[in-house]
């Protein structure tokens, strides 16, 4: 096996993420294990090239280098134009992130971990990638997606939801009530959200399905 690797960014198929994002998986597209590295590719000004988030939860340190174009990034209160060859660094895991492409054609290079201890994917990852392969149709795929995402994030409610609602799309029904129940087992909130996801439209009137109270 060969001890390096190049790839354009162009050569790496994009996944639509949160809102208008779309993300190129460039840390699943070269396995790396070490740190959290991605591209968001926006074709026309306006749309969203960083999703509203903070770090709080995984406690990281993000770098976000504008490859092309222009972003204009929103950080709690600051908002910052960010022409292409800037490098915005967010030290503080609290702020609160966006940003939008400023022009069309703009890139976005965001590198990520938390400091001192190793690194692992996010639980979005498997989330959005099984998002794809479903609206295509490959609801296999994506209930497999999920379930590796599970090995890295045990009993992750998010995971679990979604791992339902494919589950259910493919007719498999046994599975799905059982992620699900896990799932608001975690999350009661999600309780009101399978109340009116179609994907549990199958489900919905079996005597084990959440009823939001």
């Amino acid at each position: 096996m060969k001890s390096w690797n190049k790839a354009k960014l162009s050569e790496i198929e994009t996944i639509a993420g949160p809102g208008s994002l779309q993300w190129a998986p460039v840390r699943r597209y070269f396995g790396i294990e070490a740190f959290g590295i991605n591209a968001y590719i926006a074709a026309d000004a306006g749309q969203d090239i960083v999703e509203l988030h903070t770090e709080e939860v995984r406690q990281h340190e993000e770098a976000y280098l504008v490859v092309s174009g222009r972003a204009t990034f929103t950080l709690d209160d600051d908002v910052t134009d960010a022409p292409a060859g800037t490098i915005v660094f967010i030290r503080d895991p609290a702020v609160e992130r966006s940003a939008v492409a400023a022009e069309p054609g703009t890139t976005v290079v965001a590198v990520g971990a938390g400091p001192g201890r190793p690194y692992t994917p996010g639980p979005w990852e498997p989330i959005y990638v099984a998002k794809a392969l479903g609206a295509d149709g490959h609801y296999v795929s994506a209930i497999a997606e999920l379930k590796q995402g599970l090995e890295i994030h045990p009993d992750h409610p998010a995971i679990l939801y979604r791992l339902a609602g494919w589950e259910a799309l493919a007719g498999q029904p046994g599975a799905a009530l059982d992620h699900l129940e896990r799932a608001v087992s975690q999350r009661d909130s999600l309780r009101e959200h399978a109340a009116s996801d179609e994907a549990f439209d199958s489900i919905r009137h079996d005597s084990r399905f959440p009823v939001a109270p």
